[in-house]
């Protein structure tokens, strides 16, 4: 293991250099801008029909990461060697593919089967895109571009939230087919047509990119290989033994935990404060994610402007613990939860992004790819945890509280690992 430990260069933040990385931002960022198939909503009318347990949609929701964990290093050290435009190509269409054929489901089995090939599909495609913003983007520009990357999150809320109740609610029935059937089906459509069209528009590094001037693709390798030279380089097989990556890694479980018990269960906490049509669950998405998006953007923006990392992530994982906790008192106030739900969906929204410029501000080499990838799929063992311990509470307690609270904890638990483990001068860049 070889590490360096020169302060970061720090480049003045020019007009030509600003436009230039808006250029390039405006070349494959909206691309990157895709999101999964809204399962949370497919739940509505999946148990009913099916006759699943909620521990079966809990377990069945969670599986998925299984398959994500085993595949995700392996994957991300494949788009490494290979380059993206084949790699993520072969993420998006696999994985529409998959999530299309979930409608067939009708037992648990088939329904734990179908997550945990839709893990494994998927595996490589968010480290892939933080790896490959590495390769555009020195790290005090990165947050913003990874706030952007994380936007699709944001947006599927906002459009996939109604969207996914309006197929569901006027869709149901057409040609035999039920409702939730139908989102599945038509929300993987646009997964394969994002994996053509990223074979046949992404470049896999600045030196191929024709859209570029000979002195534009100079000045971005320039502030890259500058930056490589102050960050930690570690090989491939150091990164599984080192305690920053385990660390990392714990941080991100945490917020992990947040993310998808918003994903997976905010439509059953909206329907638990007493509004029970798809749709109108739906509408009552845009509001949190609407303010999510303004605030991921505008928080990236200036940890990017003052270089600092560290409460840019606490600040939202707390208004987030916040939120969970506010969210338990569904049943006596409904204007409390929905507070609530607004600041779990700003808080935890807001911190995924912010928390990826820690690990990418000193991970270097090639073994970045293997550490984004190790960091990320430790993390996303909280998408199997979370959906399946809150499934198993609120089957035996009847109700989500003892659930939210704990996701609550976890929250606070990351804020206190960044400020009490993450020194300021390793990530501040």
């Amino acid at each position: 293991m070889s590490q360096t430990q020169q302060t970061a260069p720090n480049p003045p933040l020019t007009a030509a250099s600003t436009q230039l990385y808006r250029k390039i931002a405006w070349r494959i960022m909206p691309v990157m801008l895709v999101d999964r198939v809204n399962v949370g909503f497919a739940k509505l009318q999946m148990l009913s029909d099916l006759r699943f347990t909620e521990t079966v949609y809990g377990i069945g929701a969670g599986i998925f990461f299984l398959g994500y964990f085993l595949f995700e290093v392996p994957s991300n050290l494949i788009l490494h060697k290979i380059g993206a435009r084949v790699w993520i190509c072969r993420v998006l269409v696999t994985w529409g593919i998959v999530s299309g054929c979930t409608a067939l489901v009708r037992t648990p089995t088939e329904f734990y089967t179908m997550r945990l090939l839709l893990g494994v599909a998927e595996s490589g495609f968010f480290p892939g895109m933080i790896l490959y913003l590495t390769y555009w983007f020195p790290s005090h520009r990165r947050a913003n571009m990874v706030a952007l990357l994380l936007a699709g999150s944001a947006i599927s809320g906002i459009i996939g939230g109604p969207l996914s109740g309006a197929i569901m609610r006027f869709f149901a029935g057409t040609r035999g087919v039920a409702g939730w059937q139908w989102l599945f089906i038509l929300e993987a459509v646009p997964a394969v047509i994002l994996g053509i069209l990223v074979f046949f528009t992404f470049d896999d590094r600045v030196i191929h990119a024709t859209w570029l001037s000979a002195e534009e693709k100079a000045a971005v390798a320039s502030e890259i290989d500058d930056e490589a030279t102050v960050k930690t380089h570690l090989t491939i097989l150091s990164v599984f033994t080192s305690p920053r990556i385990w660390l990392m890694g714990s941080i991100y479980f945490g917020i992990e935990m947040g993310s998808y018990a918003i994903g997976f269960w905010l439509p059953t906490i909206i329907r638990a404060t007493g509004v029970k049509d798809p749709f109108q669950i739906g509408l009552r998405t845009v509001v949190p994610y609407t303010l999510a998006l303004i605030s991921m953007i505008l928080t990236g923006r200036h940890s990017d402007r003052t270089r600092e990392r560290r409460w840019h992530v606490v600040a939202p994982c707390l208004i987030a613990a916040i939120g969970f906790a506010l969210c338990t008192q569904g049943a006596s106030s409904a204007l409390l939860a929905a507070i609530g739900m607004n600041l779990a969906v700003v808080g935890v929204v807001t911190a995924i992004p912010m928390f990826w410029a820690l690990p990418t501000s000193f991970l270097g080499g090639a073994a970045a790819a293997a550490g984004i990838a190790l960091v990320n799929c430790t993390g996303n063992l909280g998408g199997f945890f979370s959906p399946a311990i809150i499934g198993i509470l609120k089957t035996h307690t009847g109700t989500l509280n003892s659930g939210l609270l704990l996701i609550a904890a976890c929250m606070l638990a990351s804020s206190i690992l960044i400020l009490t483990l993450v020194p300021a001068k390793l990530v501040n860049r």
